[in-house]
């Protein structure tokens, strides 16, 4: 529980612990960003890392005076969401559901469902679903492994995987370099970030809800 709180924590105040990141390891930070999205968006276990938030946080954090420079940042981050995406569709089509399996105290990292959830995606998005998932939590680290467990062809996931890297890395970022001082989002971040976490969902309960209006049709 203490994990979960310490991350919930470091989500919804990531603006303060990147303050104190950059402070404390300077021209580092940008390894450290990279790790975060690298593995976020490339170990298909580790699909609870922040994503939007952080890519949002950064670019507040580059409009700042200190030693971030936005176009390296957004150059690092996005040679880390693709080859995170580029591993992830790797592991799936080495290892497929076998990954599924993985346990940590007890309980499966990666659930059925949330595989079930990420299919549904493909039945109704196709190929495109690479570009779209980068901007819903969960369904972003899943996409990838479940394109390699289907084997996509790679010219085509790699495709997408790139144009949906640039869309998500560089609008987000984007988005936070230029709107992040603004007062009322700079002195309400934690809000802004649940907002950011909430539109992110939308489309993943659109479609439970979808699916259990047509169960009931059924």
């Amino acid at each position: 529980m203490e994990v979960i709180a310490a991350l919930i924590d470091f989500v919804l105040h990531i603006d303060k612990h990147l303050i104190e990141i950059v402070n404390d390891y300077q021209t580092w930070t940008y390894l450290i960003l990279f790790l975060i999205i690298f593995i976020e968006t490339g170990v298909v276990v580790m699909p609870f890392l922040p994503g939007d938030s952080l890519l949002f946080a950064a670019g507040m954090l580059a409009a700042q005076p200190n030693d971030l420079n936005v176009w390296v940042l957004i150059f690092i981050l996005l040679v880390a969401a693709i080859l995170g995406d580029s591993l992830n569709y790797s592991i799936g089509r080495r290892f497929g559901m076998q990954v599924t399996r993985i346990k940590l105290f007890g309980r499966q990292l990666v659930k059925q469902e949330q595989i079930e959830k990420t299919h549904s995606f493909y039945e109704k998005y196709g190929s495109k679903t690479i570009v779209i998932a980068r901007f819903v939590p969960i369904v972003r680290t899943l996409a990838p492994f479940v394109g390699g467990i289907g084997r996509m062809h790679y010219g085509t996931f790699i495709t997408y995987n790139i144009v949906g890297a640039i869309l998500w890395v560089v609008g987000i970022t984007l988005a936070g370099y230029f709107l992040g001082n603004i007062p009322i989002i700079r002195d309400n971040f934690s809000k802004v970030v649940l907002l950011i976490i909430v539109i992110s969902v939308l489309p993943i309960i659109f479609e439970v809800v979808k699916e259990k209006l047509k169960k009931k049709e059924a």
